[in-house]
């Protein structure tokens, strides 16, 4: 359904086109003669921004020369409740509402991605879906050894993080078919050997013996319901191949976004964030696209969703939540740069300290992490539209040390 209104939204024309989203040309080219036949000089295309279609729309617009501007379903919607108090929806009065938020000016500019950002968001993308992918597959493998074989899990503190515990479940499961009578029956000196060869295998020097230990040990377990242990092992053999070929592209998706990371030249500068890594960066920043294009770090944090929200109204002070608006994604991706920066930064380490023993408004450790998810994201915008390393007197509020004369 396309509408051509003037700027007070009064109806100028509609018409219904059916075709496919790159025949909008068609459309476009209808609507510039109908707004060139009432005396206007030009047309602004605005659409809502869902599924792809919109860029295909707005690329049919800029080679036309037609300025094109998107509105927030969120907006539409309220809109539309605003209007007749109803959940009606049809696409020729969302049509005008979305006619009628532009004229209001309630709209935005897309971001406008150049090939190098565009691959860098669609890497992130990718990268999100293995790191989903691979979580699935870790907790597949730990549930099923939890009902057939609950003591291999104890062998080692972290064994998904163990290259040695793979190595040797690896062994257990592909070598004797998941027969732990058989693979007992090798005795101490055979089974290290078979361990050290596939660690070998997989471009290790040695295993952790102490692992390959506990992990013998654990074939003499008799718990786990032992009728489905043949099947769940040989399982568990299946999903274990997967996992690793997920781990395994995983890396190479990593390596080509810190590669686009280097091509910008900004790895020296997110990387002078102590504790935080070139992929955490990369990963932020495949979300938020060219941080330039928000006018202040604040906004960035809005866009994430982390910004601080208020409840207060006379007397009544209600409790301040994070407002959960913005990118998800942006949001997670922020969150889990907060482990390892928290722990190697003496900054965030410092603050997260104080606000979570501060007498008072004291937060949880949740609320303190956030915090400084947030810190994270107004620095890293900061230094890359500076070009300045990150300093951290600057990132302290710039704290002076030395002692200030009294006024007179």
């Amino acid at each position: 359904m396309v509408v051509v209104t003037d700027h007070d939204s009064k109806v100028l024309a509609r018409k219904t086109f059916k075709c496919h989203a790159w025949n909008l040309g068609t459309a476009l080219d209808w609507a510039a003669k109908q707004a060139a036949a009432k005396g206007f000089a030009a047309a602004t295309v605005a659409c809502e921004p869902t599924g792809h279609r919109w860029r295909v729309l707005g690329q049919l617009a800029d080679e036309r020369g037609m300025p094109f501007v998107c509105v927030q379903p969120m907006l539409t919607s309220w809109a539309r409740r605003s209007e007749d108090l109803t959940f009606d929806k049809t696409d020729e009065k969302d049509a005008v509402l979305i006619a009628r938020l532009t004229a209001q000016l309630r709209c935005y500019v897309p971001e406008t991605v150049d090939e190098t950002w565009g691959r860098l968001r669609h890497l992130g993308a990718r990268r999100a879906q293995l790191i989903v992918e691979s979580g699935r597959q870790v907790q597949q493998i730990r549930a099923l050894l939890e009902c057939v074989w609950p003591a291999v899990l104890q062998s080692a503190r972290q064994p998904f993080r163990s290259s040695t515990w793979i190595a040797a479940l690896t062994v257990v499961v592909d070598r004797d078919g998941g027969d732990l009578a058989r693979t007992r029956r090798l005795g101490p000196a055979r089974w290290e050997s078979a361990v050290r060869k596939e660690i070998i295998r997989r471009g290790r020097k040695k295993p952790c013996m102490r692992i390959v230990q506990a992990l013998f040990a654990a074939l003499s377990d008799p718990a786990g319901v032992t009728a489905h242990r043949p099947g769940a092992l040989e399982r568990v053999g299946l999903v274990l191949t997967d996992w690793l070929d997920t781990q395994h592209r995983l890396a190479d998706t990593e390596a080509r976004m810190t590669a686009i990371l280097d091509r910008l030249q900004l790895t020296d500068l997110v990387t002078s964030i102590p504790g935080l890594s070139a992929i955490g960066a990369a990963a932020i920043l495949a979300e938020t696209g060219d941080p330039h294009r928000f006018a202040s770090a604040r906004a960035l944090v809005k866009h994430a969703g982390l910004a601080p929200r208020e409840k207060m109204s006379g007397t009544f002070i209600g409790r301040t939540k994070l407002t959960g608006q913005g990118r998800p994604g942006l949001r997670l991706a922020a969150w889990r740069t907060v482990w390892g920066a928290q722990r190697a930064n003496p900054v965030y380490a410092a603050r997260f300290t104080h606000l979570t023993t501060r007498e008072q408004n004291k937060l949880t450790v949740t609320q303190a992490q956030a915090v400084i998810a947030a810190a994270i994201l107004r620095q890293l915008h900061a230094i890359i539209t500076t070009g300045r390393a990150w300093d951290p007197a600057i990132a302290t509020h710039g704290t002076r040390t030395e002692t200030l004369p009294l006024a007179a």
